[in-house]
């Protein structure tokens, strides 16, 4: 008798460690608004009640992004979240940011774990061997579900080099089906994948791969108020910083899904709390509530990000290491996460928040042929056609330039004109930049690279320290055509 029965999936994607509540940002009719959300008392509070609520038949599962982006991740290289992971009950997750300190040290964070790290298209360069299993079975009261991880594609590609290491992934549309065939000869009723690729490319993998049921999504951050249906598979995709579960109700027969409920839950404080979990992040975070507490500045604006082309947090940061460099250029990377700072106090728990990996301030000369080529390059890595040649977050941040861009031209054609100041950038000029990390500048252009010496924290606070609140004011870099 084929094997029928009901599941329900808690999707957890791009937390990115904030274990408390925090500030949110939310698109409504006049603007961004800020509610406070998420953390994980909350989030074990509203597993355990589905949990109890569907007979232990709720699995919770993890997309990624999730041991890096706060203070306590960052101090403790992501072992602060391993209690807490472990007692929410977490079945299985996938990765990206979570590599930021070196393949060894994953696997060893994966070790503590009470779930396994899912990664089936990732392999050793050397030895061909996968250092994390691809795929799990997991049994529920009804059903077997088996769980597919398609770690993010780009580690290897845009990310800096430690985070890779000698490691190499693929986009995973070889060996999903693999995985999937063997889960189904293992007696999976339903084939689930969590997969870190982002949702344009994780739509064009479902259109490819035959014989998923559900697709979880991470990396971009999406809200989906309501699953797409691609080749059969249901995709969802859960918002970020923990602030929303994605919840999906199936009933499972004849080895399909023959009927489906979705709902994406806001974690505020409409959800209960699990009061051990609680105990769990306090300990987790105390040691560094005083240093973290510390004022170093006033902002009279919010800072948030959440825009394609530009966001208050960014303006202040490139404000920041422009004036440390020097500089009339300055670039940092599109990052998408980073809970927003309310208009107030900026203390240094607040700095995590906007960067947290605290990288150096750097200069580097750039000629006018290499500012617009790496301009061209990040466009296309933002907007290609080819969902798999979308590599990037956020179109990158820019500070002394004025884009006028076309977004819909072919590769290397979108930039219509660009002004640095009141004149039209010279292609033979060379140009001092200030930038942080190498997916602001990367390593293989321009020359005179030098640390000034200044973290990015620290540029962040002399900026702060000045005697006013922050008021804004970076121009937009890039308008669009």
């Amino acid at each position: 008798m084929p094997t029928t029965g009901q599941v329900t999936l808690l999707q957890l994607n791009d937390t990115h460690a904030y274990l408390e509540a925090h500030p949110e940002v939310f698109w409504e009719g006049e603007g961004p608004t800020f509610r406070k959300t998420g953390g994980y008392a909350r989030i074990a509070g509203l597993a355990d009640q589905l949990r109890s609520d569907s007979g232990d038949r709720a699995l919770l599962l993890d997309c990624g992004d999730t041991f890096h982006g706060t203070a306590p991740a960052m101090k403790t290289r992501g072992a602060a979240l391993v209690p807490v992971l472990n007692a929410l009950g977490v079945r299985a997750m996938t990765a990206h940011w979570d590599f930021a300190y070196g393949p060894e040290r994953l696997s060893e964070l994966a070790s503590m774990l009470d779930f396994p790290v899912l990664a089936a298209n990732c392999r050793d360069r050397a030895t061909g061997r996968r250092p994390f299993p691809g795929s799990n079975l997991i049994e529920t009261p009804d059903l077997t579900v088996g769980v597919v991880g398609i770690a993010a594609t780009i580690l290897d590609k845009t990310m800096p080099p430690w985070f890779a290491g000698g490691l190499s992934f693929t986009n995973g549309i070889e060996e999903l089906p693999v995985e999937i065939n063997e889960l189904r000869d293992g007696g999976a009723d339903l084939v689930v994948v969590i997969s870190h690729l982002g949702l344009p490319q994780d739509v064009r993998l479902a259109s490819l791969v035959q014989g998923i049921d559900v697709l979880l999504s991470g990396h971009t951050h999406h809200r989906l108020e309501t699953p797409l249906r691609v080749n059969g598979a249901l995709v969802i995709q859960s918002g970020v910083h923990g602030s929303f579960v994605g919840r999906l109700d199936l009933q499972v027969g004849d080895g399909r899904v023959s009927r489906y409920s979705h709902r994406l839950i806001e974690v505020n404080d409409h959800c209960p709390e699990d009061g051990a979990v609680g105990a769990l992040v306090e300990k987790a975070v105390a040691p560094f509530r005083d240093e973290l507490g510390v004022v170093v500045g006033e902002t009279a604006v919010p800072l948030f990000r959440g825009g394609m082309f530009g966001s208050s947090m960014d303006d202040l940061l490139l404000e920041a290491i422009r004036a440390v460099g020097g500089t009339d250029l300055a670039f940092s990377n599109g990052w998408r996460y980073g809970a927003p700072v309310l208009p107030g106090p900026v203390t240094r728990n607040d700095l995590y928040d906007i960067i947290p990996m605290d990288p150096p301030v750097m200069t580097v000369v750039l000629s006018g042929v290499e500012v617009l080529r790496m301009i061209e390059e990040n466009l296309e890595r933002t907007f290609s056609c080819d969902p798999f040649g979308q590599m990037g977050g956020y179109v990158k941040r820019i500070a002394g330039l004025t884009c006028y861009v076309k977004i819909e031209n072919p590769p290397g054609s979108r930039i219509q004109a660009c002004w640095a100041g009141l004149h039209r950038i010279d292609p033979a000029r060379r140009y001092r930049t200030s930038f942080v990390t190498v997916q602001g500048v990367p390593d293989r252009i321009g020359s005179d690279r030098e640390d000034t010496g200044v973290g990015a924290h620290e540029a962040i606070t002399r900026l702060l320290t000045d005697g006013s609140p922050y008021h804004g004011g970076t121009p937009a870099a890039f308008h669009v055509l």
